[in-house]
């Protein structure tokens, strides 16, 4: 497929159907997100996957409730995702690497940087897994993390000095899968986002 049209076709899928995803499959996958941009070549980023039923049970019962699992229609159609995929990024890689000599003068203490980019690269090899499993007839969906880090990390053996991004499930789309309603919202045109040359108004809704 073409990237032009992997772009257009790409969308968060929430129904997804019970059959596997082929490992070699999931492989491919976390090689192109090892492919995406990373600053200083840093590479901070780590994936925990989880496979299977009794491996993707773990992640909804530690960053949901059983009440939000009981009112939210979406649910039984995510929780058949095969494939959950946790992104994770390394603060610590970056110091490390922008305290080396070829990094110094431009990096400065990462505390300090307005972009934490271990999160920047993170979300870049995010959009590559997205991108590929369009371009593979897989379904997928991001989810952001909103609660439970603590008790993933707990539950899954998550070292510490990690911090977690958010949640890639992958699968293969099942039907009816309703879009979201925020697709409701008009999306945003080239001459409604892009300013040349300098900023176009002052509201900062224009």
């Amino acid at each position: 497929m073409e990237l032009t049209e992997v772009m257009r076709r790409r969308r968060m899928t929430r129904n997804f159907g019970p059959g596997p995803v082929a490992p070699q499959v999931v492989d491919e996958l976390l090689e192109g997100a090892l492919r995406a941009p990373s600053a200083g070549n840093t590479q901070g980023r780590e994936f925990l996957v989880l496979e299977g039923a009794a491996e993707t049970a773990v992640f909804w019962e530690t960053v949901t409730d059983g009440g939000w699992r009981g009112r939210s229609r979406r649910y039984p159609g995510l929780a058949r995702a095969p494939v959950i995929v946790l992104v994770f990024a390394d603060p610590a890689a970056y110091a490390r690497r922008y305290a080396e000599p070829d990094k110094v003068p431009s990096g400065g203490e990462v505390g300090e940087w307005s972009v934490p980019y271990w999160f920047v690269d993170a979300s870049f090899a995010t959009m590559a897994m997205l991108l590929g499993a369009t371009d593979r007839g897989l379904g997928a969906a991001f989810l952001g993390n909103f609660r439970g880090e603590d008790r993933l990390r707990s539950a899954l053996s998550v070292p510490e000095h990690v911090r977690w991004l958010g949640a890639v499930l992958i699968g293969y789309p099942d039907q009816p899968d309703p879009p979201s309603s925020s697709l409701q919202r008009p999306r945003r045109t080239v001459a409604d986002s892009v300013h040349r040359g300098r900023w176009r108004g002052s509201d900062p809704g224009a």
